[in-house]
């Protein structure tokens, strides 16, 4: 398990820090809303470093002043947490400017996900736990606010944490309607959930392994490099975000980790209910069969437990997910668990 850090507790200041895109500079009422709801929900204040509310032109322009931002973030010691404002697509622009060694030397929260997955393979490099979970525009910047199942995840992870802690099946619905942020007004319009229908298991022993998470085309832009995450023994985590890369993306990646022997060295695999608000419902198990025809039919993994439809990334609400720890599947029984807290 990767160094742990500790516990958020109500009046710590978290830094929001803008790594890719600059979403806050595009729609400052969205990150507002997000950072308000953050500070209400857990008591926290959240604080911008110099590039967080940067136009997105100036922050596209230079990567090097988004990894100070992080630098900065986690060597300030009243600085308890770090959360990302927004994904995008360049935060792998960052990694030759990232100093791995300050990160290490200073273990905080880190939360974000999808375009975030650069970072927490970063971190993950360094020997810290990171998370992938809300990021303050997308997920605490919920329109109308906060879904319960995203509170308890925050709350269950990092400011309340459980031993062990069983991931719960969010019941309460999902939805992927896009609403327009560029009219303020829609900040008060809730989206429409659909009906939640549970997690898909598709057999396997029961396993336990340390989790890689991340966001299927994101983490694939590391494949070949340095940053690419070890996975002997991994409980791998991916989802699919709003551009809604088709089935056969998943088959693709699996068969090169196959090729690579990786696949067949891994603790079982949990994959995310696929995002995107134009791939109707019932395309999603095209995703399941992509997956089983690389593990079982092809690789004959028979045992390697494989979990799907799983409430984590593009789609809301999702659970906070600790990376770099330990995650017991329990195909029989039904049951993810965390059987250690991912903060001290």
């Amino acid at each position: 398990m990767s160094v742990r850090p500790r516990r958020l507790r109500q009046g710590d200041r978290l830094a929001a820090v803008s790594l890719s895109w600059g979403g806050p500079g595009t729609f400052p009422h969205r990150y507002e809303a997000g950072k308000r709801q953050l500070q209400a929900a857990f008591g926290v204040e959240v604080v911008e470093m110099p590039h967080t509310l940067a136009d997105a032109a100036t922050l596209a322009a230079d990567p090097a002043a988004r990894a100070d931002d992080l630098h900065r973030a986690f060597a300030d010691p009243d600085i308890a947490g770090v959360v990302s404002t927004i994904g995008g697509d360049d935060s792998i622009r960052l990694l030759r400017h990232l100093d791995l060694d300050l990160l290490a030397a200073n273990p905080k929260v880190f939360l974000g996900y999808s375009d975030s997955t650069i970072i927490e393979m970063a971190l993950l490099r360094a020997g810290l736990t990171s998370f992938y979970g809300p990021a303050i525009m997308a997920g605490f910047g919920e329109n109308a606010g906060l879904h319960d199942y995203l509170l308890e995840g925050v709350r269950r992870t990092l400011f309340e944490p459980a031993t062990p802690l069983e991931w719960p099946d969010n019941r309460d619905g999902w939805t992927v309607e896009q609403l327009d942020w560029s009219d303020p007004a829609t900040q008060q319009h809730r989206r429409k959930l659909r009906p939640s229908t549970g997690w898909r298991w598709h057999g396997g022993a029961a396993r336990e392994g340390t989790t890689v998470v991340g966001c299927l085309e994101v983490l694939d832009f590391l494949r070949g490099t340095a940053w690419w995450p070890p996975l002997d023994g991994a409980v791998l985590l991916l989802e699919t975000s709003e551009d809604q890369p088709p089935p056969m993306s998943v088959t693709y990646l699996l068969r090169s980790l196959a090729a690579t022997g990786e696949l067949h060295r891994l603790a079982g695999i949990v994959f995310g209910r696929p995002g995107g608000a134009d791939l109707p419902v019932d395309e999603h198990p095209a995703y399941d069969d992509a997956i089983l025809r690389v593990v079982r039919d092809e690789e004959g993994l028979d045992d390697l437990p494989v979990v799907t439809n799983v409430d984590f990334g593009h789609t809301d609400p999702i659970w906070n997910v600790p990376q770099g720890a330990k995650l017991h599947i329990d195909p029989t029984a039904s049951t993810l668990t965390f059987p250690e807290p991912a903060v001290t």
